[in-house]
Order: C-alpha cells, then structure tokens, then sequence
C-alpha cells in the first residue's frame, strides 16, 4: 500500500466489519483482512471492471470468505443485516460523497472519508450529521495532498468554524506539517487567479466573490500565522 492508503487503514477500528466504498482493487480490505485487524469486509464498486479486479485479488489472497465483493452505486449495497462498523469512502469529490451517505437509510458508527475536492462540504455534512471528527491527517503523495479525515457518530452536535471547516480542526493542531504550507499556498495561488477572473466579468457574481475573498483571507491569516 501507498502512504494514503496506509493511513486509511491505520484509521480503521480493529475489529470493526467494514465496507469500502468504490474499492477498485480491494487494496485495503484485502490488507486489513490480512493484518488481522478486520474480520470481514465488503468491497463494494459501481462499475463492473474494477470489481472483477478485485474478486480477482480477493481470490489471489485467499480470502473470499472474509471479503465480500457487491455490485452497485454507494451505499445502496449496504444492508441493516451487514452489521458494518465503519465506511471507508475515498477518491472521489466532497458533494458527490456526501450525496451517497445521505441516500443512505443507515447511519454507520465510524467514516473514514477522502474528498479529493470540497473537504469544507464534507465537514459541514459530518457536522449536521451528529459525527464527531476524531482523526485527520493531511498527506502530500506523489504531487498531490490528500486529506484523510475519520468521524464518530454521536449523539450531540459538534459545531465547527469556519476556520475548521476549511483547514479541520485537527490539521491545524499539525500546521508544522510541511503538506499544509505545500497545499495551501497552491490553493492560495489558484483562489486569487480566479478571484482577478471573476472581477473582470461583465457582470460580476459578488456572491462568489465574496465568498472567495473571505477564503483567501482564511488562507493568508493562516499561512502567516
């Protein structure tokens, strides 16, 4: 495994049933299954060739009686009697992963998710949701940040700011992490190329605007902190 998927997995309760959403090859299943750390597992995928790549590696290692491969969009190959801890989602965008856990009549003890885009969406999600954030890692692989991030299901709200629902509140416990200098200041780059673009328009959307200056100065506060 890489170093993200290495931290998706240190992320997982032992113990827990779980289910991988979008699983490609069933990498992580397949890993944690071996490792003793989960005693079963279903890596889920909606296209059809990704999941025969991964029946094929699940039959490779010998484990498919521990892992079960389904066929489907989301969460919707997730039943009640599957009894499943915790929900690995990772690799796609924050408004599409949010999409698929609020189709989802069921509500899972543990998610460990990675928006490859709008983690903000994700954490007000998770936040309206009753999770709590209990784990966070920002990761730089390969020319690319990755932003891991595992919530609790709770019984209470636990509010966040803007500030954290931006950053997470837990990477920015960490911002000595040379990846949050790295992605920040690309982002900052990018916000204000865009922010000049939206203000030669011949109708300027103030809306987003507004919205964007007050992310750069977000981005600026912290960064010269």
């Amino acid at each position: 495994m890489d170093a993200r998927l290495a931290a998706l997995a240190a992320m997982v309760p032992a113990g827990a049933r779980l289910a991988d959403i979008g699983t490609d090859h069933a990498y992580l299943p397949i890993a944690l299954v071996q490792a003793g750390k989960v005693p079963f597992a279903i890596a889920s995928d909606i296209a059809a060739g990704p999941l025969a790549n991964a029946q094929a590696d699940i039959q490779a290692a010998g484990l498919t009686k521990q892992i079960e491969t389904r066929l489907g969009n989301g969460l919707t190959t997730i039943k009640a009697s599957d009894q499943i801890d915790a929900v690995v989602i990772a690799g796609i965008g924050g408004q599409l992963m949010t999409e698929i856990l609020s189709q989802s009549q069921l509500r899972f003890p543990t998610l460990i998710l990675e928006p490859n885009i709008g983690e903000r969406e994700v954490r007000r999600w998770l936040e309206a949701a009753r999770y709590q954030i209990t784990a966070e890692h920002l990761l730089w692989v390969k020319g690319h940040s990755y932003e891991l991030i595992k919530a609790e299901l709770t019984a209470a709200r636990h509010p966040l700011t803007e500030r954290e629902a931006l950053f997470g509140p837990l990477i920015l416990q960490d911002k000595n992490n040379p990846a949050f200098a790295r992605k920040w200041k690309g982002q900052l780059d990018y916000d204000q190329r865009l922010l000049q673009n939206l203000q030669r328009a011949k109708q300027p959307d103030q809306t987003k605007i507004a919205r964007l200056s007050e992310q750069i100065k977000l981005i600026k506060g912290e960064l010269h902190d």
